[in-house]
């Protein structure tokens, strides 16, 4: 029976069935929600920098489709070839966002999880002036960003524009990343700092730095978003 169950929920039919459904939904959050900007011209500040690669937490990720604010904006996020990625990848190109697959972890499973080739097509989407959007942290390590985003915009050239996006509604699971389902009916906010440049010539030691600067600005914009809607954030409990 279990088998039957996971094969299931494995099937093309049902994932797709769950990627509209999540899409729909997420789209009725989004629209239920009276969101604010933290900076109020956030996006006079960001649209001069794009294409950037805008990055943000596990976990904190749902309503990130709608950051795009205009249909000119063009965009792909990463997500895993996982299967559990299926029904994600549909749900996000239901919301108007591209796709790229592949893992962002560089750690022992880069190759075999298709590291290389997504990393090689956010560098060709960032290049054909297109937008990426990926979580900073890889699984299992939350809110630690790894170095692949930085060595993304080492790369590419292209500034990294952190950010986080809550809403005052939400169930928050008790899992590895906090993750965090936004609830309609409510306030959210949209938190963007400052925008990190990675230098061509970028040597470990400024790597590293600037890994730690990334890691820094995400969790300050999360738990800034949090404090504005009177909430406790991920890390809080």
């Amino acid at each position: 029976m279990k088998k039957l169950l996971r094969n299931a929920l494995r099937s093309s039919l049902v994932q797709r069935a769950a990627g509209v459904l999540a899409a729909e939904y997420l789209r009725f959050v989004w629209r239920t929600n009276r969101f604010t900007f933290d900076p109020p011209d956030v996006y006079d500040l960001v649209e001069p920098q794009m294409p950037a690669i805008f990055a943000f937490w596990h976990g904190q990720h749902f309503l990130t489709p709608f950051i795009k604010n205009k249909d000119s904006y063009r965009a792909k996020v990463l997500i895993s070839r996982h299967r559990d990625g299926e029904f994600n990848a549909i749900a996000v190109e239901r919301l108007g966002v591209g796709t790229v697959r592949g893992s962002g972890d560089h750690g022992g499973a880069f190759h075999r999880k298709g590291g290389v080739g997504a990393f090689r097509e956010m560098v060709y989407t960032l290049e054909d002036g297109c937008n990426v959007a990926l979580t900073a942290d890889v699984p299992k390590r939350s809110r630690v960003a790894g170095l692949g985003i930085i060595m993304l915009a080492r790369e590419s050239g292209r500034p990294i524009m952190p950010f986080a996006m809550a809403t005052s509604r939400f169930i928050r699971l008790k899992n590895w990343d906090r993750t965090t389902i936004n609830l309609p009916f409510g306030r959210g906010v949209l938190v963007g700092i400052k925008e990190i440049h990675v230098p061509a010539d970028a040597d470990a030691a400024t790597m590293e730095a600037l890994r730690l600067d990334l890691e820094e600005t995400l969790n300050e914009a999360t738990r800034r978003a949090y404090e504005q809607l009177g909430r406790p954030g991920p890390a809080d409990g």
